[in-house]
């Protein structure tokens, strides 16, 4: 399987790093250069959800699950651990070549942006800001909060209209990137993960409310600076 992705990647256009398991990505991620990783979960000497996690919290880039469990149970775990994407085996190598462009393509809408444009506005709520132009979260003691890409578009979505529901399908229509992550219960992981970052406490929120049959609500007052 490594071979395959290997290949399939580098035919793709892409230089590859290929290892046999979770025990030097550290190294090769510290040496810089990585712009995302492919992580099967099944690897022989590492939980591949745990490595998730781990490239996540120190690393701000792409990741893409591979797994040969396809269950949509499986699929929320893995985007809840902070994976970008989720891809079941087997699968066509176009295919995974497409959600590897796709991610890149949302990470690199930053760097990409001409700095010329109109910045994109940022919002302040509750002490927080989010700088749209810079896709960047920062806390009331303006300590950066790492978002992922689907996770800063569904804020973005929620405090650019607040205080109105917005159901579930809604919500899928506006952080649509095209890939196949976006699926209903992928908004709930989301929202749950977000809370977390927020500080939201999930059964008393005050930022992120459910609404019963409706979808979810961004309920404190936004300004837009």
């Amino acid at each position: 399987m490594r071979a395959v992705v290997q290949q399939t990647l580098t035919r793709g256009g892409y230089r590859v790093t290929a290892l046999s398991g979770g025990a030097k990505v550290p190294a090769v991620l510290a040496a810089g250069g990585i712009d995302l990783a492919v992580v099967d979960l099944g690897l022989p000497d590492t939980d591949g959800l745990a490595l998730t996690q781990l490239i996540r919290a120190s690393h701000h880039i792409g990741v893409i699950i591979l797994s040969g469990r396809g269950e949509t149970t499986d699929r929320i775990v893995g985007l809840e651990v902070g994976a970008d994407d989720y891809l079941a085996k087997p699968f066509e190598p176009r295919e995974l070549v497409a959600r590897v462009r796709s991610v890149l393509r949302r990470l690199d809408e930053r760097e990409s942006k001409d700095p010329t444009e109109e910045r994109e506005p940022t919002y302040a709520f509750n002490g927080w800001k989010l700088d749209c132009s810079a896709m960047s979260l920062f806390s009331p003691d303006e300590t950066a909060v790492p978002l992922t890409t689907g996770e800063f578009k569904l804020l973005q979505a929620l405090v650019e209209r607040a205080n109105r529901v917005l159901k579930r399908d809604k919500l899928l229509d506006l952080i649509s990137t095209n890939d196949a992550a976006a699926f209903d219960r992928s908004i709930d992981v989301r929202v749950g993960r977000l809370r977390r970052k927020l500080g939201d406490d999930s059964k008393n929120p005050q930022l992120i409310k459910t609404v019963r049959n409706g979808g979810y609500i961004f309920v404190a007052k936004v300004d837009r600076l």
